[in-house]
């Protein structure tokens, strides 16, 4: 397909190492020279400097011919304008960036009436995600298929954990629970993990199931935790506002401190139930002033990666249970586990894979389409949900698993069928009208038939 993206930022970067190595057709505009001399330095890719809302400039990138244009720069109205163009000049689809909280009652409208295919608010996204991660508090990263009737979650196991030592092929018997361990991150490497695998400590591992059946295995497991009821926020950013809104509405008590005062006075008015600290997020000496050490969970989300990182540091050896923050600009997570940060979220990576998510759907064949596609294992594996038609005609269908090949590192998952979960074993079947999740370490997948050995 081919592709302009516009704005060069962290998410737009990001966009372009994805997309050219997915082997589709990039188009990069910036009104930055040097950032675009970087990309074309990195990716196979054609790049424009220029306004990327300038007519002139969507015609030199061949906007009329495109498949697709993705507007990211820092601007909402430019990102608007920009597909707005792009529409008119025959680009077949948009996507815009829109991050302003005053634009959210607005965004069906944009997209119905203004012709956008997809509209992604990063910071909505980032607070969406710390909200399950808030109800599961001893996950590292939780993800949801199925509106919830499929559960993703990542833990960690520590000293003490009934896991450490068990084999994975005698969970089922051990616990009777009705889950699968679907990858293992150990010593910086991942794990697409068969039945003989025995987990130790310190792995990261991600399980699948139902909902239910999630919740009475963590509960076996001793690791079900009290609701989070008390929440301290550093720092009042978006993030923090939309998080803020969706805790309260939830019944959570919210602590948000901020440094800037004018902001604070903006919180106080559209957050009227939060209490709001005006003060500095580094100073520990505020933090325990105002009761970090008895918080429930403190999530850290200033601007700056560096301080949420020493402000969760020191959250975690004040005993507080979750603690999550905010790095987009440190690429090394292996390092923030060994200081003792586990829980990360980055809006630029969510942001990311939600487009990409949404390209690849856009290329799905007729036998199955992608209905989900999320990243785990420290965003090093993926996990897709593909949708088989209830015409489709693949070869893969109606056969026993156990007599069907697959490729390297490839899982299938789950499979969701009249309202049922199935966790495939070897008689199991795939069928027309099924939901099938497939965990693996390729990328670029986009049709369920990618998953399988060459015939």
């Amino acid at each position: 397909m081919r592709i302009i993206i516009v704005g060069d930022g962290k998410v737009g970067s990001i966009l372009t190492s994805q997309l050219a190595k997915e082997g589709h057709e990039v188009v990069v505009i910036d009104k930055r020279s040097g950032v675009l001399k970087n990309a074309e330095n990195r990716e196979d890719v054609l790049t424009i400097v220029g306004n990327g809302a300038d007519l002139n400039v969507l015609k030199e990138a061949g906007a009329g011919e495109s498949d697709l244009i993705i507007a990211v720069t820092n601007a909402d109205e430019v990102n608007i304008l920009c597909c707005l163009v792009a529409k008119k000049l025959g680009c077949k689809h948009t996507i815009a960036r829109v991050r302003n909280p005053e634009y959210s009652s607005q965004l069906v409208f944009m997209r119905e009436e203004l012709g956008l295919s997809m509209s992604i608010n990063p910071e909505l996204a980032a607070a969406r995600e710390i909200k399950r991660l808030v109800a599961y508090p001893s996950a590292l990263k939780v993800e949801s298929f199925l509106r919830g009737r499929i559960e993703l979650i990542e833990i960690k196991l520590t000293e003490g954990n009934p896991l450490i030592g068990t084999p994975l092929s005698q969970i089922h018997a051990k616990y009777k629970a009705k889950v699968l361990v679907c990858a293992i991150k150990r010593n910086g490497e991942i794990l697409i993990p068969k039945g003989d695998v025995v987990l130790q400590e310190k792995d990261k591992i991600t399980i699948t199931g139902s909902m239910s059946d999630m919740t009475a295995f963590f509960r076996k497991i001793g690791i079900m935790q009290n609701r989070i009821r008390n929440v301290m926020i550093v720092g009042g950013g978006k993030i923090s506002y939309y998080l803020a809104d969706r805790l309260l509405e939830s019944g959570s008590e919210v602590t948000i401190i901020e440094q800037n005062h004018d902001r604070c006075l903006e919180l106080c008015d559209i957050l009227p139930k939060a209490h709001v600290i005006h003060g500095d997020g580094a100073d520990s000496e505020l933090l325990l002033e105002e009761g970090m050490a008895e918080m429930d969970a403190v999530i850290s989300l200033t601007g700056m990666d560096e301080e949420n990182v020493m402000i969760s540091l020191y959250a975690t050896r004040s005993g507080v249970k979750k603690v999550i923050a905010k790095v987009d600009r440190m690429p090394h997570l292996e390092i923030l586990e060994e200081i003792g940060v586990d829980t990360v979220i980055s809006p630029k990576n969510i942001t990311s894979t939600q487009i990409v998510h949404f390209v690849r759907s856009m290329v799905s064949q007729e036998n199955s389409t992608l209905q989900s596609l999320y990243r785990i294992a420290d965003d090093e594996v993926e996990a897709l949900e593909f949708v088989i038609p209830t015409n489709a005609k693949g070869y893969y269908l109606h056969k026993a698993i156990k007599f069907l090949s697959f490729k390297d590192n490839m899982l299938l998952a789950a499979i969701f069928r009249n309202s049922e979960v199935i966790l495939p074993r070897g008689d199991d079947t795939i069928e027309p009208g099924d939901h099938v999740i497939v965990v693996t370490t390729h990328t670029g997948l986009s049709n369920l038939e990618d998953i399988f050995a060459e015939v």
